[in-house]
């Protein structure tokens, strides 16, 4: 059975890679190493283009 996809567009500023997690270099005592999550200011961590805003009908 085929799959439907949502015809949301992506967004264009992380490429619908909304939640990156970036090494600081450094370790804790067990070895593992220290992160950072980012998530896109963007999109909220959606990977999503935002909704644009609906136009609104002046005058007549």
């Amino acid at each position: 059975m085929p799959v439907r996809v949502t015809n949301r567009s992506i967004c264009r500023n992380c490429d619908g890679f909304p939640v990156v997690s970036i090494t600081t270099g450094t370790r804790r005592r067990d070895g593992s190493r220290v992160l950072l999550r980012v998530v896109c200011s963007v999109c909220q961590g959606t990977g999503h283009a935002p909704r644009a805003a609906s136009l609104v009908r002046a005058g007549r």
